[in-house]
Order: structure tokens, then C-alpha cells, then sequence
């Protein structure tokens, strides 16, 4: 049976295998999407274009059309025609971290969601030269707008980023200059703390992230601000660099304190090697010493004990980013600084307890 597509006019009348074979073997043109959808190529262009005034059910033909065909938009000339290139650029400093890699996960697929492709350039160091050389990297690749992870050097008054690209910065910029989706280290820090405060433990160490990394400073930041309105102690801070390995290091020092019930590591990583250490020591979690981590990896439900933790929403975050970014673009002008926040979740499992004795 001949397969045929429901619209009006003659191109609709004749099979769909003879009107895709008039293109012979070249790629489908827009002339050729226009027959088979039975509307004219400026109605083909405004959908290609993303145009409001088509309808609905005229812009779905044209899409089924396109999708049968097999049609591809030339970016290059609608690029000339809007004057946007359909293409975000992400600038990171360190994808080895576990949040910047799912942050960047999740922008690409936002991205992918609303038509948009993404460049990610990472720069070298936290410095104004690095950002301003990754900045003319990704504007020389024609990008539209850019989004900057964690980038610390905002935290510096006055520091000026090249005009003429909308700009998107996760967590960071305390002045506000540029829109800031904010996955609030600080509530999700502080959540942790408590938990364990409310658990009956006298006071609570931290194990923290690397010194100069952003989500380190603010979660440590919080920890001790909750301790100090608790009225706890406050213990030395711990330094780790993200890793298992790293907790685990840390993990032997304070396995040999028997003073310690409570540890909030800066993320599940570093909690892994710190549970480890802590069961080789003969202390047990959470019997003697309970633990929370940080970021809900999707193997801490999986920990032995399975891992108390505070989630991060890392696909709202992506979806924030791009929508505001985009807003930007379509606006045509750059936006006032503004915060938006994701606010986190514990996760209560069971390597938390009451503190015994």
C-alpha cells in the first residue's frame, strides 16, 4: 500500500516515494519539504526558523514532512537569516568534579531539548586572562550566549568579561553582574550539619573539598556557620581533593580520635574512603561514627551502609541555565544580574544515627 500524507493541494495527491525520489540523491531542500507538507517554502522557513506565526497544526505537517524526508536546517544560512547560530558555549574550569561533569550533562541535554548545540572550552586557570582567552575561543566558534560552572575569579570586585555575549554563571558572582543559577551549597551544607546536631552529637568535623574550589568554600562556610549558632564546637577543618582517596586519608586521622561521632564529608567521594578508613579502624557507621556526604552519586544508595546525603538537582540547574540564557538571545539584549536558586535535598539513609552514650 502507498503511503500518503493527509493535506491539501495537488504535491499531497502523489506518493510519497515519488515525490521523495524527485530529489534524486541530493539532501532534501526546503522546496521539497514544502511539497510534501503542501505549503509554500517561506511557511517551510519560518518552522525551520523557530517563527511564531505558523499554527500548530500547519507547523506539525511541516515537521512530519521534514521528519520523512529526512531533512537537515542549513545552520549556516539561518545563521545569515536570524542572526543566531543555534549554539551555546560552556566555559569550566575542572570536569573532573563530579558536579561540573553532571552540571555540563544537563545543560547539553537542555540545550539538545530547545535545538541548541554546545562548545565546551575549559580554562586553564582561575585567572582574568584565562577566562578572557576561553571567552574569545568560544565567541570566534559563533556562539550565541555562554555559561560559565563555578567560575571563582567572578567572586572578584570590578572584574570586567568581554561585552556582546549574553552570560549565565553557576555558582558564583556574589555582585550580581550577570544572571546566576545558585544550587545553594550553603542550605544543602547546613541541612547536613543539623541533621547530625539533631542526632544528639556534641559537635560535627567537616571534611572538605579543595581550598580553592568554590562549592568547597561555601560548604565549609555553612558547616561552621551552623556549629557556631548551635553554640557546638568547632573543629579544625580536614582538606581533601575530591577523591576517595583522599578521604580515606583523612579518614585514618579521625578514625584515631575517639572524640569524633560525626563527620560531614564535603562530598560522597571523599565519604566512601572515609567509611573505609573508619571500618578498618574497627569504628563503626554509623554505631560509632555517622556520616553524610554530599552530591547523591547514584552509588551512595548502594554504600555499605547506604550513605545519608544531600541531593543536588543538577538537571534543573541545566534547565535554568539554558532557559535563562536563551531568554537572553531571543531578547537580543543583555540582562540585569539576578540569582536563581535550586535548592537541594537530604537524604536520610542509614549511615547516620542517634549519637550513643
Amino acid at each position: 500500500m502507498t503511503d500518503f500524507i493527509p493535506t491539501a493541494g495537488v504535491a499531497a495527491s502523489r506518493p510519497l516515494t515519488e515525490r521523495a525520489g524527485a530529489a534524486g540523491h541530493r539532501p532534501p531542500s526546503q522546496g521539497d519539504v514544502a511539497a510534501l507538507a503542501g505549503v509554500s517554502t517561506q511557511t517551510v522557513s519560518r518552522v525551520v526558523n523557530n517563527r511564531t506565526n505558523v499554527d500548530g497544526e500547519t507547523r506539525e505537517r511541516v515537521l512530519s514532512a521534514m521528519r520523512m524526508l529526512g531533512y537537515r536546517a542549513n545552520t549556516a544560512a539561518r545563521a545569515l537569516a536570524t542572526g543566531q547560530f543555534h549554539t551555546l558555549g560552556v566555559i569550566s574550569f575542572d570536569l573532573s568534579a563530579y558536579g561540573n561533569a553532571r552540571t555540563l550533562q544537563a545543560i547539553s541535554q537542555a540545550a539538545q531539548d530547545a535545538d541548541y548545540s554546545v562548545n565546551v572550552t575549559c580554562a586553564r586557570s582561575q585567572t582574568e586572562g584565562a577566562v578572557r582567552q576561553a571567552f574569545s575561543k568560544l565567541t570566534s566558534q559563533a556562539v550565541d550566549g555562554i555559561i560559565l560552572i563555578e567560575a571563582q575569579i567572578l567572586d572578584r570586585p570590578g572584574l570586567q568579561l568581554p561585552h556582546g555575549v549574553p552570560v549565565v554563571v553557576v555558582d558564583g558572582d556574589p555582585d550580581r553582574r550577570f544572571h546566576t543559577v545558585d544550587s545553594n551549597q550553603t542550605d544543602g551544607a547546613r541541612a547536613a550539619t543539623e541533621h547530625l546536631l539533631k542526632l544528639g552529637h556534641r559537635t560535627v568535623w567537616h571534611l572538605a573539598g579543595p581550598q580553592d574550589a568554590f562549592s568547597a568554600r561555601r560548604r565549609a562556610a555553612a558547616w561552621h556557620g551552623a556549629l557556631k549558632a548551635a553554640g557546638a564546637p568547632v573543629p579544625a577543618v580536614l582538606y581533601g581533593d575530591w577523591s576517595a582517596q583522599s578521604g580515606y586519608e583523612a579518614g585514618r586521622k579521625i578514625a584515631a580520635r575517639e572524640d569524633v561521632t560525626a563527620v560531614f564529608a564535603g562530598n560522597d567521594h571523599m565519604a566512601l574512603g572515609l567509611i573505609r578508613a573508619l571500618s578498618e579502624a574497627g569504628r563503626r557507621v554509623p554505631g560509632d561514627v555517622s556520616v553524610v556526604g554530599y552530591d547523591d552519586v547514584a552509588e551512595a544508595e548502594f554504600f555499605l551502609p547506604p550513605l545519608t546525603t544531600v541531593r543536588q538537582n543538577f538537571d534543573e540547574v541545566g534547565r535554568r541555565c539554558v532557559s535563562l540564557l536563551l531568554d537572553q538571545i531571543h531578547s537580543g539584549r543583555e540582562a540585569a544580574g539576578g540569582v536563581h536558586s535550586v535548592p537541594p535535598k537530604l537524604v536520610v539513609r542509614t549511615s547516620t544515627a542517634p549519637r550513643r552514650g
